[in-house]
């Protein structure tokens, strides 16, 4: 085994990418320093501070926690280059010219260390190029890494070789980027834009083209190629105005002048109505306009007839909805092909033109159609790579259809598809089979990357047609119902998968727990509570599932829900003093009784892009699944006998204002994780590094904790918050009832009305969530706020 370990990474250019891939350095714990030109005037480094103070501005946001902006080391091409010595990792981000980043290169190669890799995070330039004037061990040592933006989280980074590039400095760099950043690497070849900005941006110019030939307008073209077809929400339009129209220009400038040769050559002209925007300065959202355009309240969408911004909201025909929604893919895309709708015959179109250039392409511009399709996944948001859809609506038939219309006239280019498509085992199985992904270099299936890292990811990325294990029906199920799977893969670790929706907890989550319990201490070194969706955005658990409990409510009143909010409470404890070691696997939204669940693990290994808050005074109610006694419990245990109220404020305005991190990182700082609970940067290798944790508690002598009682502030505490609510709520901050639920709050965290200094037991707060839980059911404005969430999915404020 050899290890490559980047002790630090120093990023060359504070611009908008340079800066925020340093971010996310920073969030991995990777030490970093940020280089950019002396500042003409004020302090040298005056850019890269400049650049490193936007970072805390930007939203999304590019820091796990603000405050680690100070931890970037900041620097200048005059004075610094010394620093490079110490880089394992030089990773340049300046502007897209050639010229440019070869007088950089000179500059800072003298002063690049012998085993350090450097690379360019160029979109779409030669790397080859780039490389040109190296020695030959740097050039052995040089690639291409392309970030996509916003970088912490777009999942795909391309790797693009040199032809000196050597192989181990690939590998060693897939391994950093996929584990300690978390991304998901696709190697690409040495082609203008590289796989995603080259298959994406021919994919919106194509769109542009089809919109205009069957007389589409902006908003009903973004209607219908967003979330309708598993993509980005803003569509191609919008999604124009976000990347930037000078920016969408530049990367359409790179296709033009080095893809002469190319059949879909006259594709890649500027369309006349981008190219005036660009000119008018209307380069999309970050000028006020583009496609579209704000006014007042209003979004207004850019005729293209006029050139004047009218009223938007054009959507999809009912007809063409109702096609889309067609869960089988071979009958949605007849329908669509045999459509006599301008829409449906518009969305055949664009699906065809895609097919007809990533077959044309894939032998130059990628290993296999799988890097296609993980790189449009990745990079563009697609839920479905194009080559999965294609297959997965019939391979032949599909290839037939192309090849009709191209022969007929009615695609973008003449040139026909090749060969390979329609012979041997392609034609019979696709391009995504359990042997691999098709290369055309090596006429066979490629399998996936064998690299040791991917050993840490269970369960890999899924790729339609290669017959992976699934996640919910892989390894030995010990029990399953309709809201959980027990199962375990001979590795002692007995795994909880939720499948409620949202995965919110009710009776049957509960059960399915106090079941995993008993499993566990029978047979298993551990629990680990992981959902299958966890890579792919999935909720860790949304809360409490209120619809559930609403006829036992409906039945006998706030009165019968409080042997269900005893049994949550008592489920919850029972995995806190669990004699086996209980794991949460968290990412994506933890909330309400989802917080408390992780809560009460008996440790944490989240996602960094973990969503963490006790929510409830959304609907009007104070959390009772033991969140408000954890907070009680933290602060009596951090505060080591000093004033506890200074470290119950943190817990307090947490839960009654709902504050929710941003990221694993911020919750570690709010104290929903503990210092010592371990974040994951990849949400693939989430599963192994909890099992890893469980057997390792396990291993090492996990006893349950000693259940023990804590001091509390009591009436001082509880008066002194409630002093501090009431300028809150004259000051206009907060209405009378958030006033009201506070107070509830800080009677609970503070114990209520006892003496201040009085020891009291977990089960004291507990009781005191459980009675005003139950109260609050009763009160018409709480009433009011379930009954809104429930119809609108959003917080009533009364």
């Amino acid at each position: 085994m050899s290890n490559f370990i980047v002790k630090k990474v120093a990023v060359l250019g504070a611009g908008v990418m340079g800066a925020q891939i340093a971010a996310h350095c920073v969030n991995a714990k990777v030490p970093v320093v940020l280089f950019d030109l002396p500042a003409k005037e004020g302090p040298k480094n005056g850019i890269v501070l400049r650049a490193i103070e936007n970072l805390k501005k930007l939203s999304p946001a590019p820091l796990g926690n603000k405050d680690d902006a100070a931890l970037i080391e900041v620097a200048n091409y005059e004075d610094n280059l010394d620093v490079l010595a110490g880089c394992d990792l030089i990773i340049e981000a300046i502007a897209e010219r050639m010229d440019w980043k070869h007088d950089l290169y000179a500059k800072v190669a003298p002063h690049i260390a012998p085993n350090a890799i450097f690379a360019s995070n160029t979109s779409g330039l030669s790397i080859n190029k780039l490389a040109e004037g190296f020695d030959s061990e740097l050039k052995a040592r040089f690639c291409g890494v392309h970030f996509f933006n916003p970088p912490r989280y777009m999942h795909l980074v391309e790797l693009i070789p040199t032809t000196d590039t050597r192989p181990e400095i690939l590998d060693q760099l897939e391994t950093f980027l996929t584990s300690t950043l978390g991304k998901g690497v696709v190697r690409a070849k040495d082609t203008p834009n590289f796989i995603a900005n080259r298959v994406g941006i021919f994919g919106m110019l194509a769109t542009m083209v089809e919109a205009e030939k069957f007389g589409l307008s902006v908003d009903v073209v973004d209607d219908l190629t967003g979330a309708k077809l598993g993509r980005a929400k803003s569509g191609t339009f919008r999604t124009a105005d976000v990347v930037g129209l000078d920016t969408m220009g530049h990367v359409i400038k790179t296709m033009q002048d080095n893809l002469k040769d190319d059949p879909f050559f006259n594709v890649y002209k500027t369309p006349a109505i981008l190219a005036k925007l660009i000119e008018k300065g209307a380069l999309g959202q970050k000028s006020g306009a583009g496609f579209y355009k704000k006014v007042g309240k209003e979004i207004q969408r850019l005729d293209f007839a006029t050139g004047d911004y009218v009223t938007g909201g054009g959507k999809a025909a009912d007809i063409v909805a109702r096609i889309l929604k067609e869960k089988d893919p071979v009958k949605k895309f007849k329908a669509m092909r045999e459509s006599t709708n301008p829409q449906a015959q518009f969305l055949w179109a664009i699906f065809r033109d895609a097919f007809h250039y990533i077959a044309f392409h894939l032998e130059s511009i990628a290993d296999n159609a799988r890097d296609i399709d993980f790189a449009m996944r990745w990079g563009f948001g697609w839920s479905v790579g194009p080559f999965e859809t294609w297959q997965g609506a019939g391979w032949t038939q599909i290839a037939q259809w192309v090849k009709e219309d191209i022969e007929a006239g009615k695609a973008l280019s003449d040139a026909p598809l090749p060969a390979w498509v329609f012979e041997g085992q392609v034609a019979e199985k696709g391009v995504h089979t359990p042997e691999g992904s098709y290369s055309v270099a090596s006429s066979g299936y490629v399998p996936l990357s064998d690299l040791p890292v991917y050993q840490r990811q269970q369960f890999r990325a899924p790729v339609v047609g290669l017959g992976a294990a699934d996640p919910k029906t892989a390894g030995t199920t010990v029990f399953e119902d309709d809201s959980v799977r027990l199962w375990h893969s001979d590795d002692a670790v007995l795994v909880v998968s939720l499948k409620t929706k949202m995965h919110v907890i009710g009776d049957g989550v509960i059960k399915g727990l106090q079941r995993a319990l008993k499993e566990a201490e029978a047979g298993f070194k551990g629990i680990v509570i992981w959902n299958t969706d966890a890579a792919e955005g999935g909720a860790f658990s949304a809360g409490a599932d209120l619809q559930s409990a609403l006829p036992a409510f409906m039945a006998g009143g706030a009165k019968a829900m409080e042997p269900i909010v005893r049994e949550l409470q008592d489920t919850f404890m029972a995995l806190k003093y669990s004699n086996v070691p209980v794991v949460a696997a968290v990412a994506g939204l933890a909330l309400g009784g989802g917080c408390e669940l992780a809560l009460h693990a008996s440790k944490r290994v989240a996602s960094i892009e973990s969503y963490i808050g006790l929510v409830e005074v959304g609907v009007g109610l104070v959390p009772a699944g033991g969140g408000l006694k954890e907070a009680a419990l933290r602060a009596a245990t951090e505060a080591k006998g000093n004033d506890i109220l200074q470290f119950l404020k943190n817990g307090f305005m947490n839960a009654a204002t709902a504050q929710v991190s941003k990221s694993a990182l911020e919750a570690k700082a709010m104290g929903y994780l503990k210092e010592d609970d371990v974040i994951v940067f990849n949400a693939y290798e989430l599963l192994h590094v909890a099992k890893t944790t469980a057997r390792a508690m396990f291993d090492a002598g996990y006893r349950a904790p000693v259940r023990r009682t804590f001091p509390v502030t009591g009436r001082y505490g509880w008066g002194t918050i409630r002093g501090q609510m009431v300028n809150m709520r004259d000051g206009g901050f907060i209405s009378a009832y958030d006033y009201q639920l506070g107070d509830t709050i800080a009677e609970i965290v503070t114990g209520g009305d006892i003496d201040q200094g009085s020891v009291v037991s977990e089960q004291w707060i507990l009781d005191l969530e459980r009675k005003a839980f139950v109260a609050l059911l009763n009160n018409p404005k709480t009433q009011e706020r379930i009954m809104g969430m429930m119809q609108t999915g959003k917080p009533v404020r009364n």
